[in-house]
């Protein structure tokens, strides 16, 4: 095992191990190791030669660095096998749900179909696990550069009056010196209007109750209840909540910290309306040392998301009379309370209620043993997690099952279908290329548990024979129609046209170059769709060789919009797992696109005279979500995507005339809501599909 632990200035490296075995240093024998500064990252390695020698590159960049840990330990065979079948059941796609003797033994038995040796099997697959990537901005160099320039524009507020906002502070045997600096950071506030209260939950340490003692006398805002038994996190956060007489609570953990403007950031979003339930802001990981790394910068409001994993998180202010209502923290399911009580606020909260602040307000310690370090730490906030969704779903009576997600700390909802299932038309528009056209159709025929559902094949001037003779042959399957559409190519109007002939309630927009990969794509995308607040539902698409075509739409991208995490291998999680969990998104692609055949008709469809090629899905989800209905892409919906095969590219003149009218019509209609997407954050990237820093 490598175990390795580098300090650096870029956002993320990767560092090799070069092994010689005789024949010198070469690419083939490199262990690549993609690590983010300050965090401990671990690799299997294993040597069948002879070694000669090894070569360590920390870098494969100019940057600054330094190696905290670096150590090699030799592991006995059957260990070193339960590390590779617990990774390939964490993050290779053909392991998902096996436990670790399963992955072993469906190893083995792959392995004896391929005539290979199974160990060199399990470790090719491991080894795609590991992803080297091309890393834009460091966050140190995003700190000194971007925020820097962010904090230069706040101004003191010490004469302003504003709502007095009550902190929540439980504590529990701290570690003295991290709670200093939690109590010292809150006392650094710009923003006078606060009071702390602190709860200690009977801890054994005197220094704890020392220390408290003495800021308590110091600061007539602190406030502290020392309670006599023991509740845990839930119930000292109540005693805490009893202490506040605020307008709005904020919750912080005993070792983490607030940058000095946090409060006040917080205060300027509440004056701007007086309809705010929630504010919550971006974050970041510090460790023992204070420095500071792993920024998260969350989209704004999106509940589908929240659902599936608690992105909220820090730094959390609620309206105290909501804390109120619903009844303040739930005992019975620590580990996950936080998102435990957002799940409760969720029937009250909407984009309307709901404030994000892009910015760096929150510095979540990341010490051994703590879920800021590692999300594995503490398994028991999974199953806290799910039972909070499950009483959450029962409450509002949706009909709903929740699973564990691909990812730890990651949930997945099952929507249940109606009784009577709806049926669903999809349309595939195509002109000749039988080749792309027939493994598109006999999959989605062959390999679709849905049961109810109409293929629509818009064929557009086809006259290849062989294409004609398979449009004829494939006619016979009742739930094949083929509808001739014999004008110049246009895609909206084809789909439009497609519309008007389809039968069923749910229109299905399919390219033909698509391949379903699991037989329940249909399934999970129906289920989405059917719920009454969803418009447009979009999959999961990949590239023949695995890797990520379409993760949703991220607005602005390349002007426009671009797909997000685009290139990403098919078993990477994403930007902090978002490419495992279902989210609301601004847009998807029409490549595999279902929404109600009303919601289309109410928005007028696609766009036919100004978009006839391009934009015309990113235009189409964009009415359908100004109208009011949340767009939704799912991870579970999984197929192959031979991106524009038929079409071409557009790499002639009027293609590319065509393509920038195509572009000045969608900057002229949306102006700027291309270049802010609530779905995405205004510190990542315009330029790349990849979420790195802007």
């Amino acid at each position: 095992m490598l175990e390795l632990r580098l300090v650096h200035n870029r956002g993320s490296v990767n560092a090799g191990l070069y092994v010689n075995s005789g024949s010198g240093f070469s690419e083939e024998e490199r262990y690549s190791l993609n690590c983010s500064s300050d965090r401990m990252a671990k690799r299997l390695l294993y040597f069948p030669k002879g070694v000669h020698a090894l070569r360590f590159d920390p870098l494969e960049e100019a940057g600054l660095f330094g190696i905290e840990h670096l150590q090699l330990m030799p592991l006995v065979p059957w260990f070193a096998y339960r590390l590779l079948a617990k990774r390939l059941a964490a993050r290779h796609p053909g392991f998902r749900e096996l436990n670790i003797r399963d992955v072993l033994a469906h190893l083995k038995a792959n392995a004896r179909k391929l005539h290979r040796n199974w160990l060199d099997l399990g470790l090719s697959h491991y080894a795609e696990t590991f992803n080297r990537r091309c890393r834009g901005r460091g966050y140190r160099e995003w700190i000194e550069q971007v925020e820097a320039l962010q904090l230069l524009s706040v101004q003191p507020t010490a004469e302003i009056d504003g709502p007095l906002i009550s902190i929540i502070l439980p504590t529990y045997n701290s570690e003295v010196g991290f709670l200093r600096a939690c109590i010292d950071s809150v006392l650094a506030q710009s923003y006078p209007h606060w009071q702390l209260c602190i709860a200690d939950d009977a801890s054994p340490d005197p220094q704890v109750r020392e220390c408290l003692s003495a800021y308590q006398a110091l600061d007539p805002r602190i406030q502290v209840v020392f309670r006599t038994e023991n509740g845990h996190i839930s119930a000292a956060s109540n005693s805490a909540l009893e202490l506040a007489t605020g307008d709005y609570i904020a919750f912080l953990d005993h070792d983490d910290t607030l940058p000095p403007h946090a409060l006040q950031r917080v205060c300027v979003e509440i004056g701007k309306s007086s309809q705010v339930q929630l504010i919550y802001s971006d974050e970041d990981k510090i460790n023992h040392a204070g420095h500071r790394f792993d920024p998260h910068f969350k989209p704004d409001w999106n509940p589908d998301l929240l659902l599936s994993i608690n992105y909220v998180c820090h730094f959390t202010v609620l309206r105290a009379d909501l804390v109120k209502k619903v009844g303040g923290l739930r005992t019975g399911v620590e580990g996950a309370q936080d998102h435990d009580l957002l799940l409760r606020c969720l029937p009250y909260l909407n984009a309307g209620n709901v404030m994000h602040i892009a910015e760096i307000l929150y510095h979540w310690r990341a010490a051994e043993g703590s879920t800021a370090l590692d999300c594995d730490e503490k398994s028991y906030t999974s199953e806290a997690g799910i039972k909070s969704l499950n009483d959450c779903l029962e409450s509002e009576k949706l009909g709903a099952q929740v699973k564990q997600g691909f990812v730890p700390n990651t949930y997945r909802i099952r929507w249940k279908l109606p009784k009577e299932r709806p049926l669903v038309s999809l349309l595939v528009p195509t002109r000749d290329h039988c080749d792309i056209l027939q493994p598109c159709v006999d999959k989605i025929l062959s390999l679709t548990e849905y049961p109810n559902f109409e293929l629509l094949i818009l064929d557009n001037q086809s006259s290849c024979q062989k294409t004609l003779n398979y449009l004829e042959k494939i006619s016979a399957d009742p739930r094949v129609r083929v509808c001739s559409w014999d004008y110049p190519f246009n895609y909206s109007a084809i789909n439009n046209f497609g519309v008007r002939q389809a039968k069923g309630e749910i229109i299905g927009l399919i390219n033909n170059d698509i391949e379903p990969i699991n037989d329940d794509w249909l399934t999970e995308m129906v289920s989405q769709v059917c719920r009454p607040e969803i418009g447009c539902v979009g999959a999961k698409l990949y590239y023949p060789n695995d890797t990520i075509q379409h993760g949703g739409v991220i607005l602005g991208i390349g002007g426009v919009a671009g797909h997000s995490h685009k290139y990403f291998s098919r078993n990477e999680y994403g930007y902090f797992s978002r490419l495992h969990l279902v989210q609301n998104l601004s847009a998807v692609t029409a490549a595999c696109l279902l929404l109600r055949k009303t919601v289309f008709e109410e928005v007028g469809g696609l766009e036919e005279k100004k978009l006839p090629v391009a934009f015309n899905d990113v235009d189409l989800c964009l009415k359908v979500r100004e109208i009011g209905y949340r767009n939704l892409w799912t991870p579970y919906a999984e197929l192959y995507h031979h991106e524009s095969v038929s079409r071409g590219a557009d790499d002639t003149f009027a293609k590319r005339r065509r393509m920038a009218a195509e572009t000045a019509y969608m900057r002229e209609r949306w102006g700027n809501m291309l270049d802010r997407d609530p779905a995405y954050n205004p510190n990542l990237t315009l330029a790349h599909e990849d979420f790195s820093l802007a």
